[in-house]
């Protein structure tokens, strides 16, 4: 099975992380996430991560250290997922290709249903290990 690497934005404003929830059509819909997309040749993860957050979300985000990786097979793929923390430069979060956005406190963020790739950042957020 093919292995799709993709970073994902653990992107904090105060003391709040922005969680994203998928849309209902493609894969994993209404699954929460952390934003961000696939790696296109020639990038960078950084600077693929900042390219998706301007697409998706229309704002800027200063992209800061890794998190984590997690590799997960899905029926459709394999996904190798890199988290990097974010802050928010610029821009508010606009929805163009989620159904939702929150703004929640670290501890609020498990109770979610969240796509599985990112369950492992999920954690180390609201554990407070990225901190």
């Amino acid at each position: 099975m093919r292995i799709i690497e993709v970073v994902g934005a653990v992107i904090t404003h105060g003391e709040r992380v922005l969680c994203a929830q998928r849309g209902d059509a493609g894969s994993l819909p209404l699954k929460w996430e952390f934003p961000g997309g696939k790696i296109e040749p020639g990038e960078t993860p950084r600077q693929a991560l900042e390219r998706e957050i301007q697409e998706e979300l229309q704002c800027s985000v200063d992209v800061g250290r890794e998190i984590t990786t997690t590799v997960h097979a899905y029926d459709f793929a394999t996904i190798s997922l890199t988290t990097f923390l974010c802050t928010l430069v610029s821009g508010e979060p606009r929805l163009s290709e989620h159904a939702a956005v929150r703004w929640l406190a670290p501890a609020d963020l498990p109770p979610l249903d969240w796509a599985p790739a990112d369950i492992p950042a999920v954690e180390m957020v609201a554990s407070g290990l990225t901190s």
